[in-house]
């Protein structure tokens, strides 16, 4: 499965949407992993967890969010799954960005979000304030 989001000189790519974003808390995780852009990815929903976001696949087309896009390497990738606690808290899915390009990107399972509010816009921005 892993060659379904790899390019030809076997980086693969990941799509990150939440902490793990440029100006985000937790970006410093992707040391190491060369930023290709941002990218949209259709077809889950966002959910806004306080601290992080989590993406639900739903297969509903209305559904996207927006994220940035890395290359990253073998030993960069099983950090992420360290991190992003997969296969416990998320799973690493592969899932086609709306270029066609097919990327890694850590999902949830709806369980995990049904009493959490949904992010419309597909966009985390960051933590929400403790009111």
């Amino acid at each position: 499965m892993a060659a379904n989001a790899e390019d030809a000189d076997s980086a693969a790519l990941v799509f990150v949407y939440g902490s793990l974003k440029r100006g985000q808390a937790n970006h410093h995780v992707l040391e190491g992993g060369r930023w290709l852009g941002t990218a949209t990815l259709v077809g889950l929903a966002l959910y806004d967890l306080g601290p992080f976001p989590m993406a639900i696949a739903n297969g509903d087309a209305t559904c996207s969010l927006e994220g940035e896009v890395y290359a990253v390497g073998a030993a960069l990738l099983e950090r992420l799954d360290r991190f992003e606690g997969a296969p416990r808290l998320y799973q690493r899915q592969a899932h086609a960005l709306a270029d066609g390009r097919t990327v890694w990107v850590y999902v949830g399972r709806a369980r995990q979000v049904r009493h959490v509010q949904r992010i419309p816009s597909g966009c985390w921005t960051g933590p929400r304030s403790a009111d």
